[in-house]
């Protein structure tokens, strides 16, 4: 007889537990060395019960907003949103705003780690119904602050990724790409779209964001899709075409791995000297607190970059069997780290003129925040330096303040972009809102 599980005693039970699991396992390392290229790597700290320290969702109170650093300035661009994710900005300088969550998932064959989880991610703002829709923000009077806001897309299901080739306008559902008529200057596509190519999804689904972006010369499309599982527990015949990069013909639909070997990929964005694709990256869990981090990389065509078997490069992971030296050996080392459980999820470069000249160039990185580790990592938008195509120095943080002092989750940044003036767009998951950073004294600049 197949036993089933009492969701709301487990529930209950994970109320008590979990604070106490957040306990067995501390960050040891200093504050940066799990950052840039050469990260010190702990040794693996695998425990029966993975560490959980939840930022429970509380968001922020009417008027309150994060904090820019020093020398930035940070407003409202929109506000009451639900749950946005991904940011697109339009030629004409509209911003459309994936409002999207994980897809509702059977409840058959549940055990105790998807209920855990579950119940983890309610905590974490991370369990409200999609709302499965993009919606348009238009700043038509240019004051830093979107007035019109339209349903542009409806009836999506789980929508993240959106990439425009001319008049072609797609949406990375979770399950595959849908093209959709678009205009210019269009405030709603009421046409029915027309799907591409499909995307692994499934009755698992684990990482089920689908980011994209078109090539600069709109032939291809470049699709990550996250692993199946978090160190292919669920065999790798569940993991086929995920911890990838795909890329999908624009005109046949024809999808091919371009990538593999990348936990869980978002934010893909071209490095604006080199033209190379950069992806972040957010790598394994339940190895401790210091392990292992988060990165960003650029993506070679035909590069495996560790997952499962390896991790940071050539770090066998020995909790993976069987192993697979044969793939190790050429597992490529990421560029640079992020630190660890940041999960980091938006990636854009800054290549407008509104922030001084010494940023050109370099990466704005939305962290998303741990769930997983002691104390909190992420929950911020940091900017990272490049030179010669490759990042040049520390990272800076940008806007912070997403935790209180109870260690609550007032926001969640995920992704980023810049406007049409070059200020820096977050899409804030838990505060509900987009935020619009700009230089102190450039707000008019920026308008």
């Amino acid at each position: 007889m197949r036993r089933t599980f009492n969701t709301s005693r487990l529930a209950a039970c994970l109320a008590v537990a979990l604070p106490l699991a957040a306990c067995g396992d501390q960050a040891n390392l200093t504050q940066g060395e799990d950052f840039g290229a050469t990260p010190k790597l702990a040794e693996p700290n695998k425990s029966l019960v993975p560490t959980v320290n939840i930022a429970k969702a509380v968001g922020f109170a009417e008027g309150e907003k994060p904090t820019p650093a020093d020398g930035m300035t940070v407003t409202a661009f929109a506000t009451k949103l639900d749950h946005p994710r991904t940011l697109h900005v339009l030629p004409n300088g509209d911003v459309l705003v994936t409002e999207t969550n994980a897809p509702e998932q059977p409840d058959q064959n549940k055990g105790f780690r998807r209920i855990a989880t579950e119940f983890v991610m309610g905590r974490a703002g991370a369990r409200t119904p999609s709302a499965n829709r993009i919606t348009l923000l238009r700043d038509a009077d240019g004051d830093g602050v979107a007035e019109v806001r339209t349903t542009f897309l409806e009836g999506l299901n789980s929508p993240f990724g959106m990439a425009l080739v001319g008049n072609d306008f797609y949406v990375a559902n979770t399950d595959g790409i849908v093209r959709f008529p678009y205009t210019p200057g269009d405030t709603r596509i009421a046409a029915s779209g027309a799907k591409l190519a499909d995307l692994p999804a499934g009755p698992i689904n684990h990482h089920w964001t689908k980011d994209l972006i078109a090539s600069p010369d709109g032939a291809k499309l470049y699709a990550t899709s996250g692993s199946n599982s978090n160190v292919g527990e669920h065999g790798m015949n569940n993991e086929v075409n995920r911890a990838a990069v795909l890329e999908i013909d624009r005109q046949s639909g024809a999808t091919r791995l371009f990538a593999s070997g990348l936990r869980n990929p978002n934010g893909p964005a071209w490095e604006p000297q080199t033209g190379a694709l950069w992806v972040v990256v957010n790598e394994r869990d339940e190895i401790g607190s210091d392990l292992v981090p988060d990165y960003m990389t650029s993506v070679q065509d035909g590069g495996f970059y560790g997952w499962p078997y390896s991790y940071y490069g050539q770090t066998v992971d020995a909790r993976i069997k069987p192993p697979r030296p044969d793939l190790v050996a050429k597992a490529i080392k990421p560029d640079y780290a992020l630190g660890s459980h940041t999960a980091s999820l938006g990636l854009a470069f800054n290549t407008g003129d509104l922030f001084p000249a010494e940023m050109k160039g370099g990466a704005f990185i939305g962290q998303h925040g741990s769930w997983n580790r002691k104390p909190h990592s992420g929950y911020k938008v940091i900017y990272v330096p490049f030179a010669g195509g490759k990042p040049s120095g520390p990272p800076r943080d940008i806007l912070s303040g997403f935790l209180n002092d109870k260690g609550e989750a007032l926001g969640r940044p995920v992704g980023v972009a810049l406007d049409k003036r070059g200020a820096l767009l977050v899409a804030d998951d838990v505060g509900n809102s987009i935020w619009r950073v700009t230089p102190t004294g450039r707000e008019q600049a920026a308008r």
